[in-house]
């Protein structure tokens, strides 16, 4: 933590800032909502201002307050904050010129911090993929075989029709049937009148 030894005395540094801004005291002090004789006192190092004093008398100067505050030695000098700190106490530039530095110097702080988020973020290690299921395999058309190569369809229908027996034959009064029944006795008829005739040759002879 940086002490009064390190630093220059907060009193002065505000003193500073309101003749480089060409403001006076009452006008500081209104600004920054406190009394003129306690400003009188910070200023010349009879009373230490507190957190948010500081943060006041920031804003009435246009200042950033972690710098008001490095300058009372209320911050570690890191992360830029010196950086800040100098712009601000520089009786070299103008009000103006010390908030243009300002903001660019925390706009490129930002920028930085973006972009190495940006780059951790690239550089992690991409999560492992999910493993695939494996492929399904729909068996052939023919379905499966015996071991000489037979279908184990057709021999399920052929041992499904052993045991149901043979079909039935046709009913004795279908046309087949009696068809079949004029033709053998149409057979049967020729070979008796062959018989006769042969008998009857033989009786003459």
């Amino acid at each position: 933590m940086a002490t009064s030894k390190d630093l220059p005395d907060v009193g002065g540094f505000i003193r500073d800032l309101r003749r480089n801004a060409k403001i006076s005291l009452r006008q500081l002090a209104d600004q920054a909502g406190v009394s003129n004789p306690y400003l009188s006192q910070i200023e010349r190092g009879l009373r230490r201002p507190s957190a948010e004093v500081l943060q006041q008398l920031a804003s009435a100067l246009r200042v950033s307050t972690p710098a008001m505050y490095l300058r009372a030695g209320l911050l570690d000098d890191k992360e830029g904050q010196g950086v800040l700190a100098a712009i601000a106490v520089d009786p070299d530039l103008t009000m103006a010129q010390k908030q243009s530095l300002t903001q660019i110097y925390e706009t490129f702080r930002r920028e930085n911090a973006r972009l190495a988020e940006a780059t951790a973020a690239a550089s992690a290690p991409a999560p492992a993929a999910a493993p695939q299921a494996p492929a399904t395999v729909t068996p052939a058309a023919t379905g499966p075989t015996t071991p000489d190569g037979t279908p184990t369809e057709a021999v399920l229908e052929s041992v499904a029709v052993t045991e149901a027996g043979s079909a039935p034959a046709p009913p004795s009064n279908s046309p087949a049937r009696k068809a079949a029944q004029q033709a053998a006795d149409k057979t049967a008829a020729a070979v008796d009148e062959d018989k006769t005739a042969a008998a009857v040759e033989e009786e003459k002879s």
